[in-house]
């Protein structure tokens, strides 16, 4: 928005607050989070921000050559929320009399999934929530979603997510006798990047470890109620800084309980619909947190399902 337009536009908010005041008429502010800093018609929100520049300079962190999976194996067991489930079927390509073809008797397999793509670790995009009826940039759900896809914020429209990831290890020990944090605000994460020694720069990945995620005998679980994590001012720091996407070792980023109990997934709204900001869930972290790699190269490419609002995903970082 250039300068006169806001011009323009703080006026008329101040005008119709006048007549509002002297004719009794109620006020309905219009929302500050739209149209996107990156433009009225933006689709991609921060991810504008990974550069050639900012992914050349993430790529100076590879030194050892050292490959982190940073993802969760989705099965029928996968903890998942709601009704979210997956189920595989697996089938001989050839069948009936003829098994096996050509000389070498070569036989074939196809596989079939059926899955929710909300389900293990997996991306989060702008069609997946809205609130009040709109999405990221302001745009109303009737003009994105339908019943056999998103027809705008899919999945599939996006470019790979590649630059620099930070790892926040918020298990770290607290002062004596101070309890555990229940929700990442500020201060919090301030104080994990002070205890690391590294800071957050515009476009990078931060990826927090809380040590929710628990493997079991080869399986993740997880509490689907309780949830330690971000608060709606930790989450705002962080997209104030410029991060491209948000990810945590738990199905979701937001601390549950919200600290409002009044209101549902805050973080959600918060970063997906005003902010543009990306989130990851069910990131599998503790393998960073063990070797202490704060910084890393990320990578990321999520599967180009038309319409899509959401999906499983392979992360990776390297170091």
């Amino acid at each position: 928005m250039s300068t006169a337009q806001h011009a323009s536009k703080t006026w008329c908010i101040a005008l119709l607050s006048v007549a509002s005041f002297v004719v009794g008429l109620p006020l309905r502010a219009e929302p500050d989070w739209y149209p996107s800093p990156h433009g009225a018609n933006d689709h991609l929100g921060a991810i504008n921000h990974l550069s050639s520049d900012v992914v050349r300079d993430a790529s100076t962190l590879i030194r050892s050559g050292k490959v982190y999976s940073l993802a969760i194996p989705t099965s029928p067991k996968t903890t998942a929320y709601g009704s979210r489930q997956y189920r595989m079927h697996v089938a001989p390509i050839y069948v009936g009399s003829k098994a096996t073809y050509g000389t070498n008797q070569l036989q074939g397999f196809d596989d079939i999934v059926i899955s929710h793509l909300g389900i293990g670790t997996q991306l989060d995009g702008f069609a997946h929530v809205a609130l009040n009826g709109r999405h990221y940039n302001g745009v109303e759900t009737a003009d994105v979603i339908r019943p056999d896809g998103a027809i705008r914020y899919g999945i599939g429209t996006l470019p790979p997510i590649v630059g620099r990831g930070v790892l926040l290890d918020m298990t770290a020990p607290e002062a004596e006798g101070t309890p555990p944090a229940t929700h990442f605000n500020r201060r919090e994460i301030q104080a994990a990047l002070a205890r690391q020694r590294v800071e957050i720069r515009k476009g990078d990945i931060v990826l927090l470890h809380t040590g929710h995620l628990r493997a079991v005998e080869g399986d993740y679980t997880q509490d689907l109620t309780v949830v330690r994590g971000l608060g709606v001012e930790g989450a705002t720091f962080l997209a104030d800084l410029g991060v491209t996407a948000i990810g945590m070792d738990a199905w979701i980023p937001d601390a549950m309980p919200a600290e409002n109990p009044e209101e549902f997934l805050p973080v959600h709204g918060l970063l997906l619909v005003k902010r543009g900001v990306y989130i990851l869930e069910n990131i599998r972290t503790e393998e960073l947190a063990a070797d202490a790699a704060y910084e890393f190269f990320f990578v990321l490419a999520a599967p180009r399902f038309a319409g899509a609002v959401q999906s499983v995903v392979h992360p990776i970082a390297i170091r």
